[in-house]
């Protein structure tokens, strides 16, 4: 059985910390697209993400027009709320992947943050 979309809990592909910090510091990044609410992005968030809160997600897919080789990778505060933002765009037929631990493990990592 196939989890719904929405639900906040499950396994989804994801990558850690520390690897991501590689991949964007290596000059090809995936697209980063951090689901958190605009003030939670504004307190601090990784250089190079998009904010779009998961709630408005599904709406706002097409306008985001991933191109269709792109590997993104969802991240939120805990990783509660990537899960599903991985499984919409996978359904979407994008590469997906969520930040292990969201922004707290990257923070905890002692990875950059900036902040708007």
């Amino acid at each position: 059985m196939k989890v719904p979309w929405w639900l906040p809990f499950g396994s989804v592909p994801e990558v850690r910390p520390a690897d991501l910090a590689s991949e964007v510091s290596n000059g090809a990044p995936p697209v980063l697209l951090d689901v958190r609410s605009p003030a939670e992005f504004a307190s601090g968030h990784i250089a190079g993400a998009v904010n779009v809160p998961v709630t408005s997600l599904s709406r706002m897919l097409d306008a985001l027009a991933i191109p269709a080789d792109s590997l993104v990778v969802a991240i939120c505060l805990s990783a509660h709320r990537s899960p599903p933002a991985v499984r919409l765009l996978r359904r979407a037929g994008v590469d997906a992947r969520q930040l292990a631990g969201g922004m707290i493990a990257w923070r905890l990592a002692g990875l950059p943050v900036v902040r708007t």
